[in-house]
């Protein structure tokens, strides 16, 4: 963090310099448990609620309102003459720490009590969960601006002073928690280690407060308004536009990370950089923006704001075609999704800074004020993470979303423009500028972006279109022309039920009849292209398959491909989309012969969630005596010892696990003549000729209980000794796999 700099004309904030310092130390370091606190319980309600995008924007949502209630209090609590910023932030501190040490615990124990309600009680219960402390957060800002503002008469460098100092320690956290506390240490011990540093922030504060020449921290509300400059635009005005750069600042962060996502194949550390990257780039925006508006005159300041939008604009009209023109290089694609997420948060996080220092007066309300301004900015967000990411996305793709911020930040410019006192060809020329980008910007993502999945999924400059594209609120589908289906970037299947020609490893679904005798009640979590659940409803024993899927575009999918179209009006058939996890916590009482899931790699983003022992105890609950859980790993070693450790019997076949609390009946004979029997849409199988004799006997062999693709829970716990279980707490390797630790 670099030195704050003081405006050398205030005396008052120049006797006072020691203690504005040690408040922005502490306050950076206040930063650093929020975003600790954000990750982590964000993390501990999708296991409770979901990972779906209603879930995720519900849990978002509650925390961003959260800060903004706090701030109206924050800014409630400044208009006190006698309010004491170290002592306040101290307690605030203490209190923040009393409620994350117990927060995990008071998590699941509400979570188990409102499994079962409707979404909008769940929205409530989310926000009622975190207004305790994202109350406590979000009044702090208002009461330290107010205080900052009152000594120097400037408030967008107060608002920008602090918070660059918060937002950069948040960013920090964000780097700190991707690359060493979650992979290393998991959640609960992040929650410790964010308490900790409350309770240090919080007695350091206390400390200084009570330090001899204390008596300069309470300086008069009116000591500096003779050096403040008066406001130049109208409070309504300042609202509107704090309220539409939260929108697009929040929606850009969206749309940036949904290509990251898509180019890392849903990594949770792409999620990490990005935020980190965004987090930075606004705290250093805000940063520049406070000194402009200590050094620059007001109609200077409102044109360079206004400026600082048109270039936001730029660095977004140049994202996507850099990212379709660099696919090639990999991790440079990567790259530049980082340094386009800084330079464009760095544009926007200038706004809230300069709209202060334009709309609010330094007299005895510039808490309050602050207070309104900061909370029509969340409120701006909190619309951008609903509209934007569960609307817009369903609505738009990645392209049509690009054209709808870059024509938002081009009104933003020209509000700016439009009020500022300038001459009228200074105007004209910030206009013919803004639109000059905004046409470039159309342009470029038409032109230069055509191939911009296609590129990124393949890593090259590729001259071949996807067969399918899917682009919905719950992520990005792509099918290629081999029919391939890839879902956020990485390989989730293919279109082929054929048990002859097996390209998809489609011989386990086949399996089912090897490890149980009569599996007629089965679950299925997970759809992706529906070859699956088409082998297993035509099982000759089952008779229903209950299917949760999270993402509804994969039944769009299906319903263009003839041999598994015939699963969407298969009477056997339920498909239900939801997460899964969430579903079996909202249905105690099914039970099931048989739960499948074909999940998703270990390392990807909340794969964890359908992998760890404590999932593992979920599905359990849901099996009928003599009932198996048959699921992939991915061939992680973690993963198999897992689930070998979580129930009684089992075994890896390929790299699934077949896992039962009772001895598995595996039968050869059994499985042959079910194969002999199998018919897909009135088609058998498998003819009674010898060519297809000699496949039958070809499979008997290649998977005999004694050969290599099959491997006893006793032999693999030996071999896998060592190997660390996947809890809910350490995550798996989501966090470790992209370090190279896994």
């Amino acid at each position: 963090m670099t030195a704050v700099e003081l405006p050398a004309n205030a005396p008052a904030q120049t006797s006072a310099a020691p203690h504005v310092r040690i408040l922005c130390i502490l306050f950076f370091f206040s930063g650093f448990p929020a975003l600790i606190y954000q990750l982590t319980w964000q993390r501990s309600l999708f296991r409770i609620f979901g990972v779906n995008s209603e879930s995720v924007t519900i849990i978002v949502t509650a925390f961003m309102l959260g800060l903004g209630l706090g701030s109206l209090c924050g800014g409630w609590i400044s208009r006190r003459t006698n309010v004491r910023p170290l002592l306040l932030l101290g307690v605030i501190e203490l209190a923040t720490a009393a409620f994350g040490l117990a927060s995990l615990q008071i998590f699941e124990k509400v979570g188990a009590q409102v499994a079962d309600l409707p979404l909008p009680a769940l929205a409530a219960i989310n926000l009622v969960l975190v207004l305790v402390p994202t109350l406590l957060m979000g009044a702090t800002l208002p009461i330290l601006v107010a205080y900052l503002a009152r000594l120097s008469g400037q408030i967008g460098d107060a608002v920008g002073t602090l918070y660059f100092v918060n937002t950069l320690g948040a960013g920090a956290a964000c780097l700190v928690c991707a690359i060493l506390i979650f992979p290393f240490l998991g959640m609960h011990a992040a929650i410790t280690i964010a308490a900790g540093i409350n309770i240090a922030v919080g007695a350091g504060a206390i400390a200084a407060h009570v330090l001899p020449g204390r008596s300069t921290t309470n300086d008069s509300p009116k000591s500096a308004n003779a050096s403040g400059t008066p406001p130049i635009l109208g409070t309504g005005l300042v609202v509107l536009l704090a309220m539409a750069g939260g929108f697009i600042s929040l929606s850009y962060e969206i749309y940036l990370f949904r290509v990251m996502s898509f180019a890392s194949g849903s990594s949770s550390l792409a999620f990490a950089i990005t935020l980190y990257a965004f987090l930075t780039g606004i705290a250093v925006g805000a940063r520049q923006a406070g000194q402009s508006c200590r050094t620059l005159a007001p109609q200077a300041a409102l044109r360079k704001a206004a400026s600082d939008l048109i270039w936001a604009n730029l660095f977004g009209a140049l994202f996507l075609p850099l990212m379709t023109q660099l696919a090639w290089t990999g991790a440079g694609a990567i790259s530049v999704t980082v340094v386009i997420t800084y330079l464009i948060a760095r544009q926007w996080g200038a706004l809230l800074p300069y709209l202060s220092q334009f709309g609010i007066a330094a007299d005895e309300q510039i808490g309050q004020r602050t207070a309104l301004l900061y909370f029509a900015n969340i409120v701006g967000c909190a619309s951008g993470a609903i509209l934007t990411g569960f609307v817009l996305t369903d609505y738009f793709g990645l392209r049509q979303i690009s054209a709808i911020l870059l024509v938002g930040g081009t009104m933003s410019a020209f509000a700016l423009i439009a009020v500022g006192e300038t001459t009228r060809q200074e105007r004209y020329l910030l206009g013919r500028l803004a639109v000059a980008v905004l046409v470039f910007g159309l342009g470029a993502n038409f032109l230069l972006s055509q191939r911009l999945l296609e590129n990124l999924q393949a890593k090259t400059l590729t001259d071949r279109d996807f067969l399918h594209v899917v682009e919905n609120h719950s992520g990005i589908i792509t099918v290629d022309n081999e029919g391939t289906v890839f879902g956020n970037g990485m390989y989730d299947g293919r279109f082929n039920t054929d048990l002859k020609s097996d390209r998809n490893g489609i011989v386990r679904p086949y399996a089912l009849s090897l490890f149980h005798p009569a599996p007629r009640q089965v679950l299925m979590i997970g759809l992706s292209s529906g070859s699956w659940a088409q082998v297993i409803a035509n099982n000759p024993d089952v008779e229903s398959l209950t299917i949760v899927e999270i993402n509804r575009g994969y039944v769009e999918l299906i319903a263009k491909h003839d041999n598994v179209k015939s699963i969407l009006n298969n009477p056997k058939i339920r498909i239900i989309e939801d997460d899964g996890r969430r579903w079996l916590r909202h249905h105690p009482d099914a039970q099931f012969d048989a739960v499948v899931s074909n999940t998703t790699w270990h390392f990807r983003a909340n794969a964890a969630n359908l992998l760890s022992s404590e999932f593992l105890g979920l599905v359990q609950q849901h099996l009928k005596p003599g009932g198996v859980y048959f699921y992939n790993t991915t061939n992680s070693r973690r993963a198999q010892r897992t689930g070998c450790t979580a129930f009684s019997h089992g075994a890896r076949f390929l790299n699934h696990m077949v896992l039962s609390q009772t001895p598995i009946a595996w039968d050869h004979a059994r499985w042959r003549r079910t194969l002999e029997t199998y018919s897909i849409d009135g088609k058998p199988e498998f003819a009674s000729d010898e060519a297809d004799r000699a496949r039958l006997d070809a499979l008997m062999a290649d998977f005999r209980q004694d050969g290599p693709t099959i491997e006893p829970c006793p032999q693999l716990l030996e071999a896998t000794a060592g190997q660390k279980l996947i809890t809910d707490d350490n995550m798996g390797t989501e966090w470790r796999y992209f370090l190279g630790l896994e």
